[in-house]
């Protein structure tokens, strides 16, 4: 969280590929350092393609196939399997994690063109347009509803008691992190922290509030964090357990 980004790096997208029939989903960034392709695998951000600025991106599906083995094999060794086997497509009668509790999905067909989920206790009941799209996408779009009422509440609840105020509060789908502040005051967090239990989403709140004060990950910076949140050290453990977890839960 609140790390600085690698000026050296940029982003270039996310794309998909086959290999060996299964899906991998993988990140593009171009490099002004790097002399040559590489590929990396990380358990918090699956596969990243750093490339040269001289490197076409046309040559990446011919890299990939070639290192198909050792992709196949690392993603699977970090526990992030390839998509078509842990993001398979949502249906009625799965289920999804929700502030840690487990909801069930019901779907309905309408005869208009609107989305809408509705929760019913422990079922999001979610009714699906003529011309819907994918369930999935719904979906996500309920949990950045949810997210932006709720984070905002506990934003403006924990804040007023460190005497600490924010500038702008947003909500977003980033691939490796859970919160960031930046150094104009705006704060922003992933909607997959929804799927999370609440004294979880509180700690990443607090930790991000906290960065208005200290811009850093000092020993200062964790004093403050112990402070004002005793269980820091369990909400960011179970966060580094579940987070691959999480990041295919909605995959198609």
């Amino acid at each position: 969280m609140a790390r600085k980004p690698r000026p050296s790096l940029t982003l270039m997208g996310e794309r998909k590929t086959s290999l060996d029939g299964q899906a991998i989903s993988y990140v593009i960034k171009r490099s002004a350092r790097a002399r040559c392709a590489r590929l990396e695998i990380r358990p918090a951000t699956g596969l990243t393609v750093v490339i040269p600025k001289s490197y076409s991106t046309a040559q990446i599906s011919g890299l990939l196939q070639k290192k198909k083995r050792w992709i196949l094999n690392n993603l699977a060794r970090y526990g992030q399997p390839p998509l078509s086997a842990t993001g398979k497509e949502l249906k009625s009668g799965d289920t999804i994690p929700y502030l840690g509790r487990t909801l069930e999905v019901a779907t309905r067909q309408n005869h208009v063109n609107a989305d809408s989920a509705r929760l019913e206790r422990n079922r999001l009941i979610v009714s699906l347009g003529a011309k819907s799209g994918r369930l999935a996408l719904v979906l996500e779009q309920w949990y950045r509803m949810q997210a932006a009422q709720l984070i905002r509440e506990r934003a403006k609840k924990l804040g007023a008691p460190l005497g600490l105020s924010y500038n702008r509060l947003i909500i977003r789908g980033q691939k490796s992190r859970w919160g960031s502040c930046s150094s104009k005051g705006t704060l922003s967090f992933n909607w997959k922290l929804m799927m999370a239990p609440v004294p979880v989403i509180d700690y990443v709140i607090i930790h991000e509030l906290l960065h208005l004060k200290e811009m850093n990950h000092t020993k200062k910076f964790w004093q403050l964090v112990a402070e004002h949140c005793p269980g820091w050290r369990e909400h960011r453990k179970w966060l580094k357990n579940h987070e691959a977890e999480l990041a295919a839960k909605l995959s198609t």
